[in-house]
């Protein structure tokens, strides 16, 4: 039976985890658990609970700064720099819907353990790349700092880094630190409708290309084929009935204006172009940010496939001749989300490969439980790679007692 440790202070944090390491029992750390279903299945008998680890703790609109308890709600979050006209720039997805738990769930600390972004990561960067500092407690039972209240801060190791994407497999984040920009004046939506339906072949790849070449400061780009777009909640986009390239421009209002009417000269000769006004324009990336078009049949598995833009298409259309399942494409075409029929071990063999063949990398997001466990949800490491991420995991946790086989079956 698991047991669940429930702490409320830092100390008890670090009490727990000691009396982990002199038992030899692994913990699996976590805060409300929204994303536990990310990963390899652990199965362990005792549970790091960091819920009470929440608020914030530390706001200063004018720096642009906010520091908070890990389990802190990242919609708690969002509420409170909304009041203030700011934001989380890189976009934090709600995966809620589609791993099969309530929306509006997810922590902070989890936000930035599992490194995650939305479509404006093209613009503005991953979670790491506004993540200043944290207080954590490492495998070996003892607090470290890292970091600081200031956006630039070259003082020491920037562990921040490698924290981010670490899902709670190197130390258990007490508190941390984020910066915050600006909601932007005004945001429009280009829509290219394409008629001829496919994956890519009517030149939706070449839209994002040739929209983010620009000089328009696209904030956004992405293609649903028509199956996907017809599960759009903005009318615009699924009563068109066909498949719909969607680029976003945000700023100032006549730039706005200025850059949407430029990409739509730019893009008329490739297909019908429509634009979306900032409340559809909300709705839509939205969508697309928590890939809510793919949460219907969770009987499919679900992969998130990052490869050069360039390669987008052609490693779908592979995948896709090989097993039934449906795409959606973000970040110009080097995000790709597959919902693939279960055919768990043969399947993951070929999107490995493909992914592979392009220098990319892939993770299995969603599976039932005994496929996590088979399969490799993230990319195998070999070599140096390996041999760097076992060094590190040694360095944070020697007892291997945080999160093991989260990420690797091996470590």
């Amino acid at each position: 039976m698991t047991e669940i440790l429930k702490v409320e202070t830092e100390d008890q944090v670090l009490d727990t985890i000691k009396w982990a390491v002199a038992e030899k029992k692994p913990l699996d750390v976590r805060g409300t658990g929204s994303k536990s279903v990310l990963g390899r299945p652990t199965e362990l008998d005792h549970v790091l609970d960091l819920s009470e680890l929440s608020g914030v703790s530390f706001y200063e609109p004018a720096e642009l700064v906010l520091s908070a308890g890990a389990a802190t709600p990242v919609v708690e979050v969002e509420a409170l720099l909304n009041d203030q006209n700011q934001q989380l720039a890189f976009e934090p997805p709600d995966l809620g819907s589609l791993l099969g738990s309530p929306a509006g769930g997810g922590t902070l600390g989890g936000l930035l353990a599992c490194n995650l972004a939305g479509p404006r990561r093209i613009k503005a960067g991953s979670a790491r790349d506004h993540f200043l500092g944290f207080t954590a407690v490492s495998g070996r039972g003892e607090v470290f700092k890292s970091g600081g209240r200031v956006v630039k801060n070259v003082t020491g190791f920037d562990l921040s880094k490698l924290m981010a994407g670490s899902y709670g497999t190197l130390a258990a984040m007490t508190e941390v630190t984020v910066k915050v920009l600006p909601i932007p004046e005004k945001i429009r939506t280009v829509l290219v409708t394409w008629a001829k339906d496919g994956i890519y072949d009517h030149g939706g790849n070449k839209a994002m290309t040739d929209a983010l070449a620009s000089p328009h400061e696209v904030s956004g780009a992405a293609h649903l084929p028509a199956a996907i777009a017809g599960r759009s909640a903005v009318n615009y986009v699924a009563g068109s009935g066909r498949a719909v390239t969607v680029i976003r421009v945000e700023g100032p209002e006549p730039s706005v204006a200025h850059r949407c009417e430029a990409l739509r000269i730019l893009l008329a000769p490739l297909g019908d172009t429509e634009e979306l006004h900032t409340q559809n324009s909300q709705i839509l990336w939205r969508e697309i940010r928590d890939a809510t078009y793919l949460t219907a049949d969770h009987g499919r598995h679900i992969w998130r496939l990052s490869v050069p833009p360039k390669e987008g298409s052609r490693v779908a259309l592979q995948i896709l001749e090989g097993w039934p399942g449906e795409v959606l494409y973000d970040w110009g075409g080097g995000l790709i989300w597959l919902a693939l029929g279960a055919a768990p071990d043969a399947c993951a063999k070929l999107v490995r490969q493909c992914v592979t063949a392009v220098g990319g990398h892939a993770m299995l997001v969603r599976a039932p439980e005994d496929v996590r466990d088979r399969v490799s949800v993230f990319e195998p490491q070999e070599g140096p790679l390996d041999d760097i991420s076992r060094r590190i995991k040694d360095g944070f946790d020697p007892s291997g007692i945080l999160n093991p086989g989260r990420m690797h079956k091996e470590f």
